[in-house]
């Protein structure tokens, strides 16, 4: 059976802050279809990668592809088209307080489309639907949950039916069951959209929920020391840090058997 055509594939890249250099000679494929997990310690860079990735920094070095097209290769309004096909639901939703759920939503739709007023407002109502919060439209953020507010921030994500979605953080600041239903909309929205999504967290729940491939930022040496399924790196990975981060759960119920 063939392997799923690479939806973005990063080669030798190099993160860097001035001479400060973040991570270095990192190359990974984003499979079409895949849920990527960027995973480490804080602190390590998997913002930062997040944030190259779409197309906000520029590289030091190296290679960012989307469809076999170099991102920082192509013209502006090529790298806007393919920004275009690229959802993303930031840390804590980044919702503007001053207008409603649905005039977040309304945002990119008037930006980028040329539906009229009627047409974005069904959208928007449709959008939210699907995250779980029909007959929010006319809620403000200060009147939601810190879930729903990341709920609505995946709507926004998805006003323009994007290819690929990428979360930062996502379930971030949750308590667990609120995570789980997280978890479970990143995997409905896969199914249901056919879309690519690529997810930094930290969480192990959520690593192991919704990863059908990850990789491993080392702050240490740097770069990327481990990829493949999070179950698959956990039975066969035998690098010590990577063992460290997958297992901290069992780590603390020994500390807590103490």
């Amino acid at each position: 059976m063939n392997e799923p055509q690479a939806h973005m594939s990063v080669r030798r890249l190099t993160m860097a802050y001035g001479d400060n250099v973040i991570q270095h000679d990192l190359s990974f494929d984003v499979r079409r279809g895949d849920i990527l997990v960027i995973m480490g310690p804080s602190g390590c860079g998997k913002s930062t990668l997040l944030r190259h990735m779409v197309g906000l920094m520029k590289p030091a070095a190296g290679e960012i592809f989307y469809d076999g097209k170099n991102i920082w290769n192509v013209s502006a309004e090529e790298r806007a088209w393919i920004k275009r096909r690229m959802g993303v639901s930031y840390q804590g939703g980044a919702l503007w307080s001053s207008m409603t759920l649905a005039e977040n939503i309304a945002v990119p739709l008037e930006a980028y489309t040329h539906l009229s007023r009627q047409e974005i407002a069904e959208m928007a109502s449709l959008k939210l639907a699907l995250v779980g919060l029909d007959g929010f439209d006319d809620y403000y953020p200060s009147e939601i949950s810190g879930g729903m507010a990341k709920r609505a921030g995946i709507a926004r994500a998805i006003a323009l039916d994007p290819d690929i979605l990428f979360f930062d953080e996502p379930s971030a600041g949750l308590d667990p069951v609120s995570a789980k239903r997280l978890d479970d909309l990143i995997l409905e929205l896969r199914d249901s959209l056919g879309a690519t999504i690529v997810v930094v967290t930290h969480e192990l729940a959520s690593i192991f929920a919704i990863a059908s491939n990850s990789i491993y930022l080392d702050a240490v040496s740097r770069t990327l020391i481990a990829q493949g399924s999070p179950k698959e790196l956990l039975e066969h990975n035998r690098n010590l840090r990577v063992q460290e981060f997958l297992r901290r759960g069992e780590i603390g119920e020994k500390e807590k058997s103490i």
